[in-house]
Formats: C-alpha cells, sequence, structure tokens
C-alpha cells in the first residue's frame, strides 16, 4: 500500500513539474521586462530583449495561453481580436539615437484543432513603408498595433490592424494594415482600400511629431475614423513632418468587401458616455464633482456648431470664389471675412495616404 501512495506521488509530482505555471513564468518575465526598461546602452537593451523575446516565444507557444492576458507586463501590448482568433504581443525598445526597434508575436487559434500557431514578425529596419506592397513575416516594418478589426470577404477572413511608428526624429505615423493568412504563411496587406480610383494595400499617415492624431475603430458606427491632416502652410506640401490635423475627419467604411474612404465625416460622441460636472453644494459651498449622464448635440440636424463643409485650418492662397456679397451693413463672421479676404483653399488629399 505504501509502494503504491509512493508511486502515486511521484507521478503526481512529475504531472505537476511538466505543467504550465502562469503565475512563475509571468514573474521571471517581468523581472526581464523590468531589467530592460531600466537598461541605458544600446547593447544592453539588445542583450536583455534577446533574453525577453526567447521566454516570451516559449511562453506563447502553450496551450493555454489564450486564457492569459499578460496585464503584469504594463510596458508590452497584448491585444485580441473581438472572434478571439487572434491575439498580437507586441513592444518596442527605444535605442540611444531615439529610433525604435519593434517585436511582435501573432497568434493564430485553430478551434478545430483545439491548437494555435504562433508567428514571430521581424522588424527589417530597411523595409520601408509603402502601401502597394504584400510583405511576410520576415520583412516587418515595424509598429505597435492598438487594435483588431476582423472583416470577411468572400471566404477569406482579414484582420485589419491599426498602428503606431515613431517614423523619424520628427515625425510620427499611424497606420492601417491588414494580417491574413494563406495556408501556413502569414500576409502583411491586402488590395482592399479604396480611395477614390486607387486601391492600395495599407494606409499610413506621417505627421508632426508635435501633434497627436486620431485613429479610431467606431462599432457604433462601422467606420475606421481619422483627422484630416494638411501642411501647416502650402509651401511645406511633400514635408510630412509639417502635416498636422486640420480639424476635419475622414473615415473608411468596409462596403462590398473593401475600405472605401469617406472624406469630410462629421465626429460624434457617444450617448452613452458620462461626464463629471463641477457643482457647488449649496450647504457647504464646496467644489463637487457630479457624474450625470452625457448629452450631444448631432451636428446634422442644423443646431449644432459643427458644420458639414470642410474648411482647412491653413492659410488660403487661391482665388475667393465669385458671388453675391453681403452689404455693407450686414454683419459677417469671423469666418466669412477671413475666406474674403484670403479666398477658399481646394482641399487636397494628404499623399501620405498613396505615397508609393
Amino acid at each position: 500500500m505504501k509502494i503504491k501512495l509512493s508511486l502515486f506521488l511521484l507521478l503526481l509530482n512529475f504531472h505537476l513539474i511538466g505543467q504550465f505555471d502562469y503565475t512563475v513564468r509571468i514573474n521571471e518575465l517581468k523581472i526581464v521586462l523590468d531589467s530592460l526598461r531600466a537598461a541605458k546602452l544600446d547593447d544592453e537593451k539588445i542583450s536583455i530583449n534577446d533574453r525577453f523575446r526567447s521566454m516570451m516565444k516559449k511562453t506563447l507557444e502553450e496551450p493555454a495561453i489564450f486564457n492569459y492576458n499578460f496585464s503584469e507586463l504594463t510596458t508590452i501590448g497584448c491585444i485580441d481580436s473581438p472572434d478571439s482568433d487572434l491575439r498580437i504581443v507586441n513592444w518596442n525598445v527605444e535605442q540611444e539615437d531615439e529610433s525604435q526597434l519593434y517585436f511582435a508575436f501573432v497568434l493564430k487559434r485553430d478551434i478545430k484543432k483545439n491548437k494555435h500557431e504562433v508567428f514571430e514578425l521581424t522588424h527589417n529596419s530597411y523595409s520601408e513603408l509603402k502601401p502597394a506592397e504584400t510583405l511576410d513575416a520576415e520583412n516587418w516594418y515595424g509598429a505597435l498595433y492598438y487594435k483588431i478589426i476582423p472583416e470577411i470577404k468572400g471566404s477569406k477572413k482579414y484582420y485589419t490592424v491599426l498602428g503606431w511608428n515613431g517614423a523619424t526624429k520628427e515625425s510620427n505615423m499611424k497606420l492601417i494594415d491588414v494580417i491574413s493568412f494563406s495556408g501556413n504563411a502569414l500576409k502583411l496587406g491586402a488590395p482592399i482600400f479604396k480611395i477614390a480610383n486607387n486601391t492600395v494595400k495599407r494606409v499610413f499617415f506621417e505627421h508632426s511629431k508635435k501633434v497627436t492624431i486620431s485613429l479610431k475603430w467606431e462599432s457604433e458606427y462601422k467606420r475606421i475614423i481619422f483627422d484630416h491632416l494638411s501642411p501647416e502652410t502650402p509651401s511645406m506640401i511633400g514635408f510630412y513632418e509639417y502635416y498636422v490635423p486640420d480639424m476635419s475627419y475622414d473615415a473608411f467604411v468596409f462596403e462590398d468587401g473593401k475600405w472605401v474612404l469617406q472624406e469630410d465625416v462629421i465626429g460624434i460622441n457617444k450617448t452613452s458616455n458620462d461626464v463629471k460636472v463641477a457643482v457647488i453644494n449649496p450647504e457647504t459651498g464646496e467644489i463637487e464633482l457630479v457624474t450625470k449622464k452625457g448629452e450631444w448635440i448631432d451636428p446634422s440636424n442644423g443646431k449644432g456648431s459643427a458644420s458639414d463643409t470642410h474648411v482647412p485650418a491653413m492659410p488660403s492662397t487661391s482665388e475667393p470664389k465669385k458671388g453675391k456679397e453681403k452689404k455693407k451693413n450686414e454683419k459677417q463672421t469671423a469666418l466669412e471675412r477671413y475666406e474674403k479676404s484670403k479666398g477658399n483653399k481646394a482641399r487636397k488629399q494628404p499623399k501620405s495616404i498613396t505615397r508609393n
């Protein structure tokens, strides 16, 4: 009886040793990651990151890894697709010259086989971000992804991803790309972005590092909405480190298997947002924050302050449009006076969308 009990305990011990201990592994990863973030020299960063990358790859190959979200590792990104079939684990390492090295693993779940595949994206710093090329996992331009949007075209599923890239010392990029799979191979880019009469495989927006631009998925309206960019002055056209938001918005809407560009869309706040309002307590006389239901005015109903007509927030150089002028005794708005004196500049689509 004692022999049987000892054998049982021995077999149980081997079984436990063979199991994946998530807590232990995460603690190990966290220690190495903290060391990476504390490192100052490039050689030190690369050495520590190689160890972290190797540990992460081994961790991601564990069968039950989709059950863990890596929330303890606060300086890396871990995002899942809404259908839970795709996961991206992503991080960057900044060099002493402020350039960025990017690292990413893509996990694709196979529900039928009850397993998943792990694809490592290899950052090739010489791989340019071009709109017309299909790339493989070995020739990745490098980015930090923060949103996955699954869409189906025919029998094929595409995972549209939104990301960020620290392009140069003077500029940053936001980008929209597509991840798809052909057999056992991962592909980046697909001809599903329609811009006027052109079709491209990815879209990117290079802009001044001094500003932040918005690029987000609005599930309420089924669209990817983003800031429209214009140069700070007409003389800076083509110099993307001087491109800034011009207070208008464009969007991509998925129609007939493609992301179709819609210009001059209206950005609308979510109707369900709660807002905090500062009020004076009549009893104590102190200022308190009170949560109230957010209210918004639909700008398209004619009662809002916004207009559905695009007016670039930049100096205008074209001739003013001919038409009836207001009488001298009629009051003109500041915008009307500005347009009259400077003229309306024709709106141009940022070349960053279709640059080769």
